[in-house]
């Protein structure tokens, strides 16, 4: 019963968002809804993936969604688990706790087998950056390390249908990795020097769709812990 209320909660703070503003740092659980962060690589970003043996795959509750013509799959999906509204009825950030992708990288030159796990991303509406706790394979985790920089291409709409049916619908887009990103995949990826202008490349699209469709079974929001 309890989360049954809980859900019934949680729904009617999503249709009552045009008066959220007395519930300004209002966190909504989302992990019970049909509420999903898609990320599509761009074709540049699937070259330079293979040209340096380098895979990416699903860890966690993300999930690959579109197959791409290499190891690597050309998007992978992230189940949001929560929306923090501000008071200016803005979206403050919006997470996928769980949610993880494994880039494993094969260097041809040593023999080592090298990795990196980013996972539980977050996006930070106000700083316009998207954060991951980022592990290399075997070292120490950072925490919501900040991963890329982004632009809106479609800002945040609503659409309502009657009696109790509404979805938000947006695209972020020219994800470009930050400095410390940069940094930390040359180090744990030990990447050639013919990766270097790869890492300047726009890293595609995040599409996030929220709606109020209950999934038939709520997804963890346990943080996952890179292994």
């Amino acid at each position: 019963m309890h989360h049954f209320s809980l859900r019934l909660s949680t729904v009617a703070a999503i249709v009552s968002l045009s008066a959220v503003s007395a519930h300004a740092g209002l966190t909504l659980p989302t992990n019970f809804l049909v509420a999903n962060s898609v990320q599509e690589f761009t074709s540049d970003n699937l070259d330079s993936f293979a040209t340096v043996s380098l895979s990416i795959s699903a860890r966690g509750t993300a999930s690959a969604v579109k197959a791409g013509p290499y190891d690597t799959p050309a998007a992978f999906s992230f189940p949001i688990t929560k929306v923090v509204i501000g008071s200016k009825l803005n979206i403050e950030s919006g997470s996928a706790m769980g949610a993880a992708l494994f880039f494993n990288r094969f260097n041809e030159d040593t023999g080592a087998v090298l990795g990196l796990t980013l996972a539980n991303f977050t996006i930070d509406y106000n700083k316009k950056q998207v954060l991951a706790d980022t592990t290399p394979k075997g070292g120490t985790t950072i925490k919501m390390m900040p991963l890329y920089d982004f632009t809106v291409k479609q800002a945040l709409a609503m659409k309502y249908s009657f009696p109790l049916t509404i979805t938000l619908h947006e695209q972020l887009g020219d994800l470009k990795l930050t400095a410390k990103a940069k940094e930390v995949m040359n180090t744990v990826l030990e990447l050639p020097d013919v990766a270097q202008d790869a890492l300047n490349f726009n890293f595609g699209t995040l599409t996030q769709d929220v709606t109020t469709k209950l999934r038939s079974k709520a997804v963890s929001t346990t943080p996952y812990v890179a292994k």
